[in-house]
Order: C-alpha cells, then structure tokens, then sequence
C-alpha cells in the first residue's frame, strides 16, 4: 500500500532492511511459527522490493528526504523487540540511528499499524496514533498498544483507521517533530479503507517534505 501511495505521488523510491537474521518464520497456512527454519530479513524483504533493496546501515538522510517504516509483525519482531518485551522493547540500532537522523535532520518520518511503537521508544515524546485506546468488542484487538505507547513516553491519539472528513483523514500529524501516523491493520475493517488510511498518512509525509 505505501508503496502505491508513493508511486502516485511522484515519489523516488529505494527500500532498506537490517541485514538480521527473522525472529520467527511465519507458516501461515497455520498461523504458527515453522520450526527449525530461519530467513534472513534483508532476504525476505527484497521479495516486496523486486530486488531493489538494500541493508538499512547504508541508509543516510542526506540522500533522502523521507522515511516511511511499514508495519506489521516484522516491526514488532525484526526492527524491535515489542511482541516480546512490550514496553520494555528494544529497537534495531540501524532503526534507532534512522528514526534519529531523519529526526534531528527535520525530515519526515512516516509509520504505521503497529510501527509508531518505534517512534514512540525512539523519539521521547512524540505524538503517534494506532487507532482506539479499547477493544470496542474485537474491532480494536491491539489496543492495548496504546497504553504501552504512554508508557515508552509517547503521547497517543485517538484516530480512525478509515478514510473521513476530518483534516488529516485519519493519519495524526506531529507538526513539531514531523512524525506521521496511521493505525492500518491495528483495526478490524475493510482492506480499501486502510489502503486509504495509509494513503493519507504518505500524502501527509510527502506534504512535510515541501516538495
């Protein structure tokens, strides 16, 4: 999705990943961890980049005037330690010095679904979304995140994952440390509104950039 998103956009594109091995492999026929099988993320990633990827230590903000992190498990499980140590997380160093430098640099920065959680550890006081702060009855089934984004000293917003009429349509921009967010998959709900959720997200890093 967000790399539809950038595509629309005009944007220039590379992919990065940490040269580390996976924490879990994933059969997800089952739903459950392959036993006695490893992948390397770096690997795995050039699947999604068709090739064109590169290990994330290469990664400078001097050739770029963006950085946008995708969720999902691999974030919470390859670029950090979130699914096993909650607020308690350690984050990748390569992911550290990129959310630092793009930081301190006053570029843009983009996350989603479970992803601001990086921001959150990294960026002392940032303010980030994943969606509700309750469950809502399954619809919000990672909402606990939320508490736990406080806790890594985060501030959380309470968005939508879905398209809407308000500003930002659902992605929360923190205009002080140009950190865009959008909750994604944290919600229950049809793929086409977070494929629009995402959409507002990039079209909101790509404003940041004034280009």
């Amino acid at each position: 999705s967000i790399l539809v998103h950038l595509s629309r956009g005009g944007a220039e594109v590379q992919m990065y990943a940490p040269d580390v091995p996976q924490m879990h492999v994933i059969d997800h026929s089952k739903g459950q961890p392959a036993e006695a099988e490893s992948r390397n993320v770096l690997v795995e990633s050039a699947r999604i980049a068709r090739g064109k990827i590169a290990s994330l230590a290469k990664l400078t903000t001097t050739d770029h005037d963006a950085v946008i992190f995708p969720g999902g498990f691999g974030a919470a499980k390859n670029l950090s330690t979130f699914a096993v140590d909650g607020k308690d997380c350690k984050v990748n160093k390569e992911v550290e010095r990129v959310l630092k430098d793009f930081h301190k640099a006053g570029k843009p920065i983009g996350l989603c679904c479970i992803s601001p959680v990086l921001a959150a550890k990294v960026l002392s006081g940032a303010e980030v979304t994943v969606g509700h702060e309750e469950e809502e009855g399954g619809k919000w089934p990672y909402a606990g995140t939320a508490g736990a984004i406080k806790e890594l000293g985060g501030k959380h917003c309470v968005k939508e994952a879905v398209f809407s009429l308000t500003p930002f349509y659902e992605a929360h921009v923190d205009t002080k440390n140009k950190v865009v967010t959008t909750p994604a998959f944290m919600c229950e709900t049809e793929l086409h509104k977070i494929f629009d959720g995402i959409g507002a997200m990039v079209k909101n890093v790509l404003k940041l950039t004034g280009k």
